[in-house]
């Protein structure tokens, strides 16, 4: 009886029980706010009030919440710039200053005039409301990114305003400190401005070393978490040393983390998950355990402090972003995105907002009051609240604008892509799967087919058992990447052909297999089995072997024939070779002719502007074999080449392998065969000019010329 008492007893601190309610709140507060129409963002809020200490008094604000708090908006910030379209981020770089500028400046004025003239507060604290209203955190960017909308300007425009807003209100908040504190001299700004040259220069040369080293050395799933969270809050520490709010190391380790993660990997899917189930949610309800209403229902005068404070912050904000979508030319669904993601207020001025309570004007006498404290925590509510619902609704209204406008063209609903895996070398099945991962067309979500193919002369059970592991070991990768996947063991005579008529059975548009172990004394390059598979086959086929995991890869380098363009399967290959080098970040940079190089820039011009794409030539053999001088171990080299009878098909073609396995086995290889004889999927033009802003060095020759001197 006395252990149900003390279970009973208000507020609850047995940890069980306290994460037990957490997790209730975590997964109800959204469900009941679903069914009102409301963004589960303000379920999360409200439930915090309800529970906390100002409320009916079930949790208190323990440690545990200020720890998982912390870590919550640190995520928040880390996925941020992990999800960002790095791309986007430097063509809307300008226009993302000119936010930042607008809506810190624009803010700051009006509270500095709301506190000093409307509030009566002193200089020092008004400047400090300045900072606070200047400041802003992106509490509802969990919304756009269900919405899909991470990598839309709008959303990479607010993602900048954040930094620079944030950054300016610190540097402000730094000089009132500095004064207060007798610390504001030029000794104290050149150590300031030493330290942050220093950590930037640290983070931002050192740690892509340091996490390249690491993702090449260690590939297990869970080991390469603890390290990206360990980097994560590195980053951050290292910020709060040299007096940086952590929220910006967070959000630069996620830029610099942003080229190793590809947005479909396992290592992604895991992160977005365990972010977006704990401790996200956990935040946002320690956000609503500091909410006190009781001076509200106490003292009217508190009532009138708060509405000036929110009513005038959520306008300054309005204003900027309304301007700045103005400028822009930006559409209202856009703006409405803008102001939601800049007008919610938490960490940064939960935390400028302590230092204002912790400075004295006098001994005993705070440069802020409690009433303040207890105005800004209720701005901090009611901002979250404005900013989800703004949020929520320009997310909408923005991607339905998208749909119906058809925006992402690349993804046609008469695509046939079905991509099948065959499995057969364990070592090799993970950077394979995560290939075609990456190559996949996810708005289809068909997802892939991985097939094994046993031998009927070799069928034993170890053999059966070996077939049942690898396929085991594919699904898992799959499900990791949360990504469908059918998984077939076949028995065959002729392996060839078992391969071919499940292709077929299945209607699959394209094959993916490695580089497999030489048999019976076969010295080609990629084995007896590839070279009958080539030519037993009209669809897609792709032959990959990596020296470095996938995600490590800096740059695609392609080699396309003349005349590829008049091939059948022209723009499967450049649409999954675009996928790839988009999902990994690198460049891509094609080899081509001229009239070659033009339609696939205009083809990536038209479906994947975010690539980054260049076009060069090879005018003889001897550029073509200096490749092997420029190629790194962390590049792919991709050979487009096609089957005998095939319009851009050279006898030349069949050195290929030989040329390869002399010159360029340090780097990564692919290569690919593409579709022949069948039905064109695409329909395209061939007439569209080269366009003048990219530059290629003239043509003389065609790349069979190149390769008919090997040998």
């Amino acid at each position: 009886m006395d252990s149900v008492t003390s279970y009973l007893h208000l507020p609850i601190q047995d940890p069980t029980w306290v994460f037990f309610l957490v997790l209730l709140i975590i997964l109800f507060a959204p469900l009941l706010f679903a069914r009102l129409r409301i963004p589960h963002i303000i379920g999360l809020i409200l439930a915090g009030v309800l529970i906390g200490e100002h409320g009916f008094n079930i949790l208190e604000r323990d440690t545990s919440f200020k720890l998982f708090g912390q870590v919550g908006i640190y995520y928040i910030m880390f996925l941020a710039g992990l999800e960002m379209d790095l791309m986007g981020f430097r063509r809307n770089l300008s226009k993302g200053i000119q936010f930042g500028i607008l809506t810190s400046v624009i803010p700051f004025i009006v509270g500095y005039v709301t506190g000093y003239y409307i509030l009566h507060y002193s200089i020092s604290a008004s400047l400090l409301l300045a900072c606070i209203f200047a400041s802003h955190t992106i509490v509802s960017y969990p919304i756009v990114a269900r919405y899909g909308l991470t990598k839309h300007p709008a959303v990479t425009i607010a993602i900048s305003a954040t930094m620079i807003a944030l950054l300016f209100a610190l540097l402000v908040l730094a000089v009132i400190a500095g004064q207060y504190r007798g610390e504001a001299n030029a000794w104290f700004w050149i150590l300031f401005a030493v330290k942050c040259i220093g950590y930037f220069a640290a983070v931002i040369f050192f740690f892509p070393i340091i996490i390249r080293w690491f993702f090449k050395r260690y590939t297990e799933r869970v080991v390469q978490y603890i390290f990206v969270m360990m980097m994560v809050f590195l980053a951050a520490a290292l910020a709060d040393v040299c007096g940086i709010e952590g929220l910006l190391g967070a959000f630069i380790s996620g830029l610099i983390f942003n080229r190793f993660i590809p947005h479909s990997s396992s290592l992604m899917n895991r992160i977005e998950f365990v972010g977006n189930a704990l401790f996200i949610p956990y935040f946002l309800v320690g956000v609503g355990m500091m909410v006190n209403l009781k001076p509200m229902f106490n003292d009217a005068s508190a009532i009138g402090v708060v509405l000036i404070i929110v009513v005038t912050s959520t306008l300054s904000k309005l204003l900027a972003s309304t301007i700045s979508r103005k400028m822009f030319r930006f559409n209202h669904a856009q703006g409405l995105v803008m102001f939601g993601l800049s007008e919610a207020h938490a960490a940064g001025a939960i935390a400028m907002v302590m230092v204002g309570t912790s400075l004295e004007v006098s001994p005993g006498v705070p440069l802020m009051s409690n009433a303040v404290l207890d105005g800004v925590v209720m701005m901090i509510l009611i901002s979250c609240i404005i900013s989800s619902m703004a949020t929520d609704q320009g997310a909408r209204k923005l991607r339905l604008r998208i749909e119906s406008n058809e925006e992402t063209t690349e993804n046609r609903p008469n695509d046939d892509e079905k991509m099948m895996v065959l499995v057969k070398d364990k070592t090799k099945l993970q950077p394979m799967l995560q290939t075609a991962i990456m190559m996949r067309n996810t708005a289809l979500n068909r997802g892939l087919i991985c097939l094994n193919v046993v031998n009927d002369a070799d069928f034993t059970e170890q053999s059966q058992a070996k077939s049942r592991e690898t396929l085991s070991m594919a699904e898992s990768i799959c499900a990791a990447a949360d990504v469908r996947v059918q998984t077939q063991s076949r028995l065959a005579v002729n392996i060839v052909n078992g391969v071919v008529h499940s292709m077929r059975e299945n209607d699959a548009s394209e094959i993916l297999i490695g580089i497999h172990d030489q048999q019976n004394g076969d010295k080609s390059y990629y084995g007896q089995f590839a070279n009958t598979l080539i030519q037993s086959m009209d669809r897609q086929l792709i032959i990959v072997d990596y020296n470095t995991p996938v995600n490590t890869i800096r740059k695609i380098v392609v080699a396309v024939p003349e005349r590829a363009e008049y091939e059948v399967g022209f723009y499967r290959w450049v649409c999954r070779l675009a996928r790839l080098a988009g999902e990994i970040g690198c460049r891509i940079e094609f080899r081509t002719t001229e009239a070659t190089g033009g339609q696939i820039h205009h083809y990536m011009q038209q479906y994947f502007k975010n690539v980054r794409a260049e076009y060069k030539m090879l005018d003889s053999l001897r550029e073509l074999l200096a490749l092997k001088d420029e190629l790194n171990p962390d590049h792919l080299f991709v050979i487009v080449t096609a089957r005998q009878g095939g319009i851009s098909y050279q006898k030349s073609f069949n050195k290929i392998p030989e040329l390869l396995q002399a010159n360029f086995s340090h780097c990564s290889v692919m290569m690919i065969f593409p579709d022949q004889f069948g039905e064109n999927n695409e329909v395209y033009s061939f007439s569209a000019p080269l366009n003048k802003r990219y530059e290629m060095t003239r043509v003389s020759a065609w790349m069979s010329k190149w390769i008919s001197k090997v040998g």
